[in-house]
Formats: C-alpha cells, structure tokens, sequence
C-alpha cells in the first residue's frame, strides 16, 4: 500500500502489511512541531501496536537544540527523573518513506503514564481535544494550509548528501548571515522558468509529497530569492496537521540530498517579506455540507461581508476575533515571528478580518468570490514557523467558544484600500515581542487558559519564556557592529 489509495491499517491486519519489512520507523511531534522519532526491528513495533510504549519525555522537556529549560516543567523534569511517556502509534497515519527505501513509517501520540490520557503538551493530543467538542455537536473542522519558505545553499565544495543544513549551520560559525546564498537570487513571484535551475528538486519534492500522503495542492515560486510556497490539499483538521509538519519534513529531506536549506523562519531575511503560514478552516455536517455558508443571503446582514455568512461562521469568527490577542504565542511562537508581524509587509498586526481582504488577521471567503461549498477563513496570523497542530487546535478552539457563547464580532472590517498590516484600524494591535504575547497568554484570566486548561498553558508559556531568556542573554551581530567602537 502506498499513496492516497492506501487502505487504512488496523491491529489485525497491520502485521500483513508490513510482513517484507525489516524495520519500522516512528516519530512523534515535540512543542516546537520538530518530528522526534527512532528505528525499530519490526518484531519490536508489532509487539506494542496496541498497548504503546516507552518515549522519553525529555523531548518535552528540552528546546529545538536539546538544551533544558532553565525552569522545570512538569512533563519532564529532575524530579521525575524524565521518566517515560506511553507512545502510541497512529495506525491510520502509515505511509512508507518513498526516499529511504519505503521504509514503513507510523506517527505516534503521547500518553502520561499514570492517567493514559494525553499529554498537555501533545500537539496531536491538543488538536484531537480542541475538535472534540464541534465533532460532539455533528460538526466535522475542515482545513487547508499554505507555506512559504525560503531556500539557502551551504557554499562549499562537499557532495550534496554531505551539505544541506548541517554545512550551512557549520558555515554560520565563521561567516556572516547575509553571506548565506540563495538558491536563486531575485524577486519572482509565480515564475514558470526559475524552478528549472532547480528541477529535480523541485519536482522531487511535489512527487514525494504525493507519494507519502501530504499531497500538493498548488506549488510555485514566491516573490522574493530563492522562496517556494506550497498550498496543502484540503482535508480534515487533525489529519491537515499530520500532513503539515510532513511538509516540512520531506522538504528538508530534499534538501539534504540536493545541498539545500530549506528556511521556515518567519523572517529570514531584513527587508523582505517573511514566511507565512496561513491556515484556511470550516465546519462541515454530518451531510457534508458547509456550516458557514448561509442558506439564503442575509438582506440586513451586521456589515455587507457577512451577507452569506452564517450565523454559526459569524460566532465563529468573533470567537477567533476575541481568543487571538490571548494564544499569540501558538501563531507566532519564536523571536522571530514578530520580525515579521510588522507593518506594511503583507502581515497583519492587529485584530482584524474582511471579506476577501489580504491586508486582515481572518480573510472572509464566500460567494460571490468563492463558491459556496468553499466558504471558509483564512487565518493570516501564523508564519511558516508555527507549529500546525497547535495552530488549528487555537483556531478551533477560539471559534467553538466564539459558538457556544453566541459571541459578536467585535470589530467592523477592515475597508479596502487600507494600508497593509491594518494601520490605522480599531482593532487591538498584536503582540509586538514574544515577551509581550507570553504576558498575555499566560495572565490568570487569560482566555487561553479558559480552552486549553492551566497545564498546557503553564507547559507552553514556560517553553516559550525560555526562548525570551536566551534571546535576552545573546550578544548579537547587530550590537557588536553598533557599539564595538563608538560606545
């Protein structure tokens, strides 16, 4: 089985499947959505299919380069002598790797030992949670996910395998960020010729991701050197999350083998625009049918852009509307994020939406531009940086509140022609530091404490005020070039 057409693995049937194979590889998804797995003989892996089995939970418990958190979490810590997790592999997730030899390949969940329910810092554990409660009224979240990402090459003479991100990190020691090459230079969005200096990983990249489930839908160059965007074929919530950390992987995967670093910092470069990572979401019934669409155009709607909206998609957006000031770390989640939530750079930075409009934190898609089957938001707050899971379990959650409380929108549109970035608007500006969206996040009344609970919170806001704290204590390139002979 391989490809879109696969049929779906059950206890009984997976040792059929994997009855020609070896070894078996499996990953699980950490708070930074880096994949952390490991090999395993087959025997070992058909062993605990069922029950699961013991994962360190110092993944949960180190940052993106494996250093501990300056503050102990519960998850993992000296005191509980970073103790395991009970790993649970996702049988519907199974893919083979097409470029390792179709090695089989499994996602796993995790557990806390002592309850077996999931961790609070699971990404999947957080999404499945977060859908719960539409899927309990008969809704289904449906959701779409677009990347940009920009392309760099190690500038050395070594093999290809040999280069990628390790060389460029190791050229990073001694030179310069902005001696870092691009893969190709220049502004040009859409080109149909530049992608051919590159072709085989290009076109690579498209094939895998077809051959390893986390299909593309569209795949082209952006505006600015050496970036590519990809826009995710659309599917359910959870499984688009799973397919969107995929992404990232066969992406670098590729870039390991053709001597390219692939970039999803949410601004790589100064002066150019940034890496989004923009999350499109609806709601369909158990027929199917689009919940946000209005069944007849609404002849005195509270604003025109919500003529064909209905009265669930409007308290729906107001629930994203008021939640998004409270979860800012979940959309933009490093010190880097908000190099790029500035304005005039096609990035929102206040709380703000309007019907087919760029320039908003939720773009409103409906008839007359869209049809009516594909009414939905487009979120336009998370980078390319953000973590998928966490993204949409925000997303969802923000919004269903926003339903269960019959909340208003709290804000007009933004009117067209305003300036990029929403200058100027009446809506709440964002975060402006990742200091500030943890302030916020982590308050007491914090509406993020209301959906998510006090553990995820206290978890994520402690992995994210150990990010600020390195941040304060780095010297920079920018401050010695500054100071080092003037001051």
């Amino acid at each position: 089985m391989s490809g879109s057409s696969m049929t779906e693995l059950t206890a009984e049937n997976v040792a059929q499947e994997l009855q020609n194979d070896r070894m078996v590889k499996v990953a699980g998804i950490d708070v930074d959505g880096v994949l952390r797995g490991k090999l395993m003989q087959k025997s070992k892996f058909l062993s605990i299919v069922s029950d699961g089995f013991g994962f360190c939970s110092v993944i949960f418990g180190w940052d993106q380069h494996d250093q501990t958190y300056f503050k102990e979490l519960k998850i993992s810590n000296k005191e509980n002598g970073y103790r395991d997790l009970i790993a649970i592999p996702d049988l519907r997730s199974f893919r083979r790797i097409p470029w390792e030899n179709n090695v089989p390949f499994f996602l796993i969940s995790f557990l806390d030992p002592d309850t077996r329910e999931p961790v609070c810092a699971c990404p999947r554990g957080l999404l499945k949670n977060a859908a719960a409660k539409p899927e309990a009224a008969g809704y289904r979240a449906m959701a779409g996910a677009e990347y940009e990402f920009y392309q760099f090459r190690a500038p050395n003479d070594q093999p290809a395998p040999e280069r990628g991100a390790t060389a460029t990190a190791a050229f990073l020691q001694n030179n310069p960020v902005e001696s870092l090459p691009s893969l190709t230079e220049g502004m040009f969005g859409y080109s149909i010729t530049r992608p051919l200096h590159n072709q085989d990983y290009y076109y690579g990249i498209f094939d895998a991701c077809e051959q390893f489930r986390c299909d593309i839908e569209g795949w082209h160059t952006e505006s600015g050197p050496g970036v590519f965007e990809a826009a995710l074929q659309f599917g359910e919530a959870k499984d688009m999350a799973d397919k969107a950390g995929l992404f990232k992987y066969v992406v670098k995967a590729y870039g390991i083998k053709h001597g390219i670093t692939p970039s999803f910092m949410a601004k790589p470069r100064q002066g150019l625009p940034g890496n989004s990572g923009h999350m499109h979401i609806s709601l369909v019934d158990k027929d199917g049918k689009n919940a946000f669409l209005r069944d007849t155009v609404d002849p005195s709607p509270p604003y025109p852009d919500v003529a064909h909206l209905s009265n669930l998609g409007r308290h729906f957006l107001a629930g994203v509307l008021v939640g998004l000031p409270d979860i800012m770390p979940l959309f933009a989640p490093t010190i880097n994020s908000y190099k790029r939530l500035v304005e005039n750079f096609w990035a929102p930075v206040t709380v703000s939406w309007g019907l087919e409009h760029r320039a908003a934190s939720v773009r409103l898609i409906t008839p007359p531009t869209a049809s009516a089957k594909a009414t939905r938001f487009e979120v336009r707050v998370p980078g390319a940086d953000a973590n998928p899971h966490f993204v949409l379990a925000a997303v969802l959650a923000l919004g269903w509140r926003g339903v269960e409380k019959k909340l208003e929108i709290p804000v007009p549109p933004l009117t067209k022609g305003q300036d990029m970035g929403g200058a100027g608007d009446k809506g709440v500006r964002l975060a402006k530091s990742l200091k500030e969206a943890i302030a916020t996040f982590m308050r007491p009344d914090s509406i993020a404490r209301e959906v998510f609970g006090d553990a995820f919170v206290e978890h994520f806001g402690g992995t994210r005020e150990h990010e600020v704290r390195l941040w304060e204590e780095a010297v920079t390139d920018w401050e010695v070039r500054r100071y080092i002979e003037t001051v």
